[in-house]
């Protein structure tokens, strides 16, 4: 090549890497002078070792990016411990795995899960001198550069240069240098990098290390990487297990996943599989008999594709990650590449007893509304139930597409409505399965909106463990966690920390006090305000213990209460008991008038039957990494916030739900709970127009929590009848329950509330009595009051 052909070529460089070159050109050109009286020999001779003397300075060069010329080279430490993308898992407390995180599916096989066939075919296929070479077949490669010059294209890659490409991508990773900007040389100079690492490679690993790492690194398509994921997927077994059909299909499928998948293209997967087995026969690992079976039989595969998780787990995974967020920056460790094991407080048995309850209710809790005609509030309808025009075209306005559609025809275009009434193909939701449907944008808006939400939770008292934890009625459409991360108004659920300031200021169960109206004038902001609010049956009922007004949920006694202990006494216990949201500082506080999240409030409750005890909880007890190390182990955090006797009280008064006349958790009568003797307490929540419903159900081992709405507020039952949490949420939990305690393997929950270990100075063996048999029936929950100022 002339010096001024090369200068265009480079003109990148700059001046500085042209000097360089010259130098380099002349100090070469004065160090190989060969005396022209030399013998041919010595001229042969002479030649050999300045052409071995340049390739070895070449390549050493190359390998420590001599004047950053060629790039970064992997590490001898990179080497030594290559970094593989693997898969973590996900185990319940009860030992089953449940789910994983991965961005390459990848769990890392020995070699002792290698069957021989599986080796055979690969050598076969790849590197039918694989035993013979360091790294760099001298034939393969020679033979592939002549096919390039005769127009051919042949591999002539090894399993080690394949193999450093896997684990180090050589061509992507890694910088090119200054002369790697010129075309052609980049490629040979990653060619180079390849043939260097691979002859490292096969000083630092056995042949069979070498084998082992390929099959942990290639790609079989399908997100399955590495040859366990593959093997699972495709045929439902170890690698153990596979026959020489099945290797075949499988190693045919790494010269081009897409194009040979069994399952996509299952005829060019099987020419591809005969291939591989006419390899096989080529270099006699079986005889033209076997062969012949072989490419007679079918490709026989049992596919089943590996999603992050499974079921509702979804929901479990992002709780995980989110959990494990400060720590995982901390420590560097990375839960979707690091190959961990995460062993977690979940029971797979009540997890999926949560999972079903929530889908059993749900079904038919939304069923009931759609069918609710008057007695369901939407806002694309009108008070008169006509439908509000344009209200799914603004709504649209939210979409991604509609911003494409506004570029393409311009704001206010009746084409963009058009566009957005076309109907199409789609597959969508429903709690029977998905369902494949033709349907329009804004129809899609109207039916997705409808869809009530559920968020649930179990967790045990005393060590803070969740033993169960659903998100929602589906991840997959609705990816929105109502757990920890939706926030709602709690209702009557906020007046226990109402009582339990009153018990620590000196009331009492047994306390009298009169249900009637109350009246609260207040500043807000410097204005003046007053607040009266109602009962829910919009009467009162006279004088009463706090016992029954609790359990019966009286609102005007709460809000009596709240005003002589004041409001900021509210917020402060609430606080103290584990509610970290934000509250406003009005009156209405008592009645739950700030959003709080399931989590919080189910970790509240927990100090009631834990001897005033708030216990963090604990979603992941332990984390092992890729070599069964233990890098992570909980550490419980506990702490007395409350009085014991105060503690006991309120116990008390979240079983007199049940016993007291009116009770609004006696809707858990409906259900198989007593049987086995278990004790029960609990409270129900709704909000101001019933927008959200709750319930929070304790039991001496167990403490569990369901919040269900719309996660669009204006969207709700109209009437009480159906409306309340008692309606809403408490069949969940009671569905839950019903199914733990049914189930033999878990009667460590059939508990008793024992008796209190402390004296109690404070009455609370009063009962209010029962009216007659006539007037028993259950009052609604008085939570659903107008509490917006």
């Amino acid at each position: 090549m002339k010096d001024s052909n090369l200068k265009s070529k480079v003109g990148v460089l700059g001046e500085k890497a042209l000097r360089l070159y010259y130098r380099i050109k002349f100090l070469i050109k004065d160090w190989i002078r060969i005396p022209r009286e030399a013998p041919l020999w010595l001229k042969a001779l002479l030649v050999g070792i300045y052409s071995l003397a340049f390739f070895l300075l070449l390549t050493l060069a190359i390998d420590i990016n001599l004047f950053w010329l060629f790039g970064s080279s992997p590490k001898i430490s990179e080497l030594k411990n290559p970094d593989i993308s693997l898969t973590s898992e996900i185990f319940s407390a009860d030992g089953k795995q449940m789910g994983s995180f991965f961005t390459e599916n990848r769990t890392p096989a020995v070699y002792e899960d290698l069957p021989k066939n599986l080796v055979n075919t690969l050598i076969a296929t790849e590197d039918v001198r694989f035993y013979k070479h360091h790294g760099i077949d001298i034939k393969a490669t020679v033979a592939a550069m002549w096919s390039v010059i005769q127009g051919d294209r042949r591999g002539g890659s090894t399993i080690t240069q394949q193999l450093v490409k896997n684990l180090f991508k050589t061509r992507k990773d890694y910088s090119t240098g200054l002369l790697g900007s010129i075309p052609g040389i980049s490629t040979l100079i990653s060619k180079a990098k390849e043939w260097i690492n691979a002859f490292k490679i096969e000083m630092y690993y056995s042949k069979d290390d070498i084998i082992m790492m390929y099959f942990n690194t290639v790609d079989f398509g399908s997100h399955a990487y590495g040859i366990n994921s593959a093997a699972s997927t495709f045929f439902s077994k170890k690698p153990i297990d596979l026959t020489y059909n099945e290797s075949a299909v499988l190693v045919g499928l790494l010269k081009a996943p897409s194009s040979y998948s069994p399952v996509a293209n299952p005829e060019r997967s099987k020419a591809r599989r005969n291939q591989v087995i006419g390899q096989l026969e080529k270099y006699g690992y079986i005889s033209q008999p076997e062969k012949d079976s072989l490419i007679a039989l079918p490709l026989k595969l049992h596919f089943q594709r590996k999603s992050f998780s499974k079921g509702n787990m979804t929901y479990l995974r992002d709780a995980i990650v989110r959990d494990l967020q400060a720590w995982s920056k901390e420590t560097g460790n990375d839960v979707w590449t690091d190959g961990l094991k995460i062993y977690t407080t979940i029971d797979s048995r009540m997890q999926k007893y949560a999972e079903e309850a929530v889908a059993e209710h749900m079904r038919n809790l939304q069923r009931i509304f759609n069918q609710a005609g008057g007695d369901a509030v939407v806002p694309w309808k009108d008070e008169n139930g006509k439908e509000v025009p344009g209200y799914f075209l603004k709504k649209a306005a939210e979409l991604p597409q509609y911003k494409l559609l506004v570029k393409k025809y311009g704001e206010g275009s009746d084409s963009i409505r058009l566009a957005l009434s076309a109907k199409h193909k789609m597959r969508v939701f429903t709690f029977s399965g998905e369902r494949d449907t033709t349907i329009s944008t804004l129809d899609s808006l109207k039916y997705y909106q409808k869809f009530f939400q559920t968020g649930f939770m179990a967790m045990e008292p005393n060590t803070g463990f969740v033993k169960a934890w659903v998100g929602g009625i589906n991840y997959n459409y609705f990816k929105y966690d109502h757990v920890n991360q939706s926030k709602r108004q709690p209702g009557s659920l906020f007046k226990a920390f109402v009582y339990a300031a009153a018990f620590d200021q000196g009331y009492g169960p047994c306390d009298m006090i009169t249900d009637q109206p109350v009246s609260i004038k207040y500043t807000e902001n410097g204005e003046e305000k007053e607040w009266s609010p109602k009962n829910v049956d919009r009467s009162h009922a006279g004088s009463m213990t706090l016992k029954h007004a609790f359990a019966r949920s009286v609102n005007s006694v709460a809000v009596q209460l709240a005003q002589k202990i004041g409001w900021q006494k509210v917020i402060e216990y609430a606080h103290k008991l584990g509610v970290m949201s934000e509250l406003a500082q009005v009156p209405s506080i008592c009645l739950g008038s700030s959003d709080v999240n399931l989590e919080e409030m189910v970790n509240a409750y927990c100090t009631f039957v834990n001897d005033g005890n708030l216990v963090k909880p604990i979603l992941v007890t332990r984390i092992e990494d890729r070599n069964g190390k233990v890098i992570y182990e909980s550490k419980p955090e506990k702490k007395q916030v409350l009085d014991p006797e105060t503690a006991f009280l309120m116990s008390i008064l979240l079983r007199a739900g049940l016993t007291e006349p009116g009770g609004t958790t006696q809707g858990l009568f409906e259900y198989d709970l007593f049987r086995h003797g278990t004790d029960f307490g609990g409270k129900t929540g709704t909000s101001s127009d019933y927008t959200d419903g709750w319930f929070i159900g304790v039991t001496p081992g167990l403490v569990a929590g369901c919040w269900v709405g719309n996660d669009d507020r204006a969207i709700h039952f109209k009437t009480s009848h159906i409306g309340e949490g008692l309606r809403t949420a408490q069949p969940v939990y009671g569905r839950f329950m019903a199914k733990v305690l049914k189930d033999e393997s878990l009667k460590e929950y059939r508990q008793k509330f024992p008796k209190p270990t402390i004296k109690i100075d404070k009455d609370y063996s009063c009962q209010t009595p029962y009216p007659k048999a006539d007037s028993l029936a259950v009052s609604a929950d008085s939570t659903a009051v107008e509490i917006s100022e």
